[in-house]
C-alpha cells in the first residue's frame, strides 16, 4: 500500500523533470533555429546577396553599397517582424486554447483577426489620414469587437458553448467580416490597401513599423509569461482553480488583454495570417506536456520559426514574384484544423 502512494508521485516528479529538459533542447534549438532562420531570410530573395554582403551590413556598414542598405532596410526589418508575428500569433493561440479548454481555439478562427481586419478597413475608408499608431489603435479594439461576438454567440446558443460551436460561430463571423470589409473596400476605392491586410505578409515592412510593433509584442508575451502558472491552474478547469484559490475572472480578463494585445499589433503589421496560432500550440504541447510556463515561451519560439519559414517558402515557391504568407500558412493550416475538428469536436 506504501509503495503504491509513493510511486505516482515519484513518477509524476519524473515526468515533470522529463518535460523540463524537453523544454529546454526545444529553447536552445529553437533559437539557434530562429537565428538560421533570419540569415537565411536576409541571404535570398529577389536580389541576389552573398553572405559576405550580409555580414558587411552589420559589421562595415556603407551607405553606398546597395547590398548593406537592402539588407538593414528592406530585409532584416522584414525578418524580424515575421518573428514578432509568428510569435504574438502561437502565443496567442495558445493563451486561448488553455483558458478556453478548447482545442480548436486561435485569433483567425475566433474572429479576432477578422475583428481587427475590420475595424481597420473603417479606418482607412473613413480616416484617410490616419497614422500608423491610429490604426494599430483600431486594430486592438477590432480584434476585441471579433472574438466578443464569437464568444457571446456561442455562449448564447442551444447547450452552451462546445469546441465545434465556438468554430462555427467563429468561421460565420469571420465571413460576415470579412465580406464587410471587402463591400466598404470597393465603396470607398481602398480595395488595394485592404487585400494586402488579407492576403498577410511581411513584404512591405518598414524599420519605423517594427520600431512601433517590438513594445506590444514584448509586453504581451511578458504579460503571457507572468500569467502562464494561472493558465496552468485554469486549464484544469474553472472549479479546479477555484478550489485552488485562483481568481478565474481576473486570469481571463488579463489572458484577454494579453491577446488582444499581441494579435492587435499582430495584424496591424502583417495583415490576416491564418492557423499559426492553431498548429503552434498543438506541437508545443506534444513536445514539452500541458504546463504554461514552459508552452508560452516554446510556442513564441516555435511561431517565430513557422512564420519566418514560411515567408522564405513563400518567395521560393514561385520566383521572382512572392505568394503571401497567409496562403502558405493556410496550406498547413487547413488540414490540421480539419484533423482536430473531427477529432475532439462534437455539435
Amino acid at each position: 500500500m506504501d509503495s503504491t502512494i509513493h510511486t505516482k508521485p515519484a513518477s509524476e516528479s519524473l515526468h515533470k523533470s522529463k518535460n523540463r529538459w524537453i523544454a529546454l533542447i526545444v529553447l536552445f534549438i529553437g533559437t539557434i533555429g530562429l537565428f538560421l532562420s533570419v540569415v537565411i531570410s536576409i541571404r535570398f530573395g529577389a536580389a541576389d546577396l552573398s553572405y559576405r554582403d550580409v555580414l558587411g551590413a552589420f559589421f562595415a556598414f556603407e551607405e553606398d553599397n546597395q547590398a548593406h542598405v537592402i539588407v538593414r532596410e528592406l530585409r532584416l526589418p522584414r525578418a524580424v517582424a515575421a518573428i514578432l508575428v509568428g510569435s504574438a500569433l502561437a502565443v496567442s493561440g495558445a493563451i486561448m486554447q488553455g483558458m478556453t479548454r478548447n482545442p480548436l481555439a486561435s485569433p483567425s478562427i475566433m474572429g479576432v483577426t477578422a475583428g481587427s481586419s475590420f475595424l481597420i478597413a473603417i479606418a482607412l475608408a473613413f480616416l484617410p489620414g490616419i497614422s500608423y499608431f491610429g490604426l494599430s489603435i483600431f486594430s486592438f479594439i477590432g480584434s476585441g469587437l471579433g472574438a466578443g461576438l464569437v464568444f457571446g454567440i456561442s455562449s448564447l446558443s442551444r447547450g452552451g458553448m462546445t469546441p465545434v460551436k465556438l468554430a462555427l460561430a467563429g468561421s460565420a463571423i469571420t465571413s460576415l467580416l470579412t465580406s464587410l470589409s471587402t463591400a466598404i473596400g470597393i465603396k470607398f476605392n481602398i480595395a488595394k490597401d485592404i487585400s494586402y491586410f488579407f492576403a498577410g505578409g511581411v513584404s512591405a515592412v518598414q524599420p519605423t513599423q517594427v520600431h512601433f510593433l517590438l513594445p506590444f509584442v514584448i509586453s504581451g508575451l511578458l504579460l503571457a509569461v507572468l500569467l502562464s502558472r494561472s493558465i496552468t491552474v485554469l486549464n484544469l478547469g474553472e472549479e479546479a482553480a477555484k478550489s485552488l484559490g485562483q481568481n478565474t475572472n481576473v486570469v481571463k480578463f488579463l489572458g484577454a488583454v494579453t491577446v488582444l494585445l499581441l494579435t492587435g499589433a499582430a495584424v496591424s503589421i502583417a495583415g490576416v495570417i491564418g492557423f499559426v496560432g492553431l498548429i503552434v500550440p498543438h506541437i508545443t504541447r506534444f513536445l514539452v506536456g500541458t504546463d504554461y510556463r514552459w508552452i508560452i515561451p516554446c510556442s513564441a519560439v516555435l511561431g517565430g520559426i513557422l512564420l519566418i519559414a514560411a515567408d522564405i517558402v513563400g518567395r521560393m515557391v514561385n520566383a521572382p514574384f512572392e505568394t503571401p504568407v497567409g496562403a502558405i500558412t493556410a496550406v498547413v493550416g487547413v488540414p490540421f484544423f480539419l484533423y482536430l475538428a473531427r477529432k475532439e469536436g462534437r455539435v
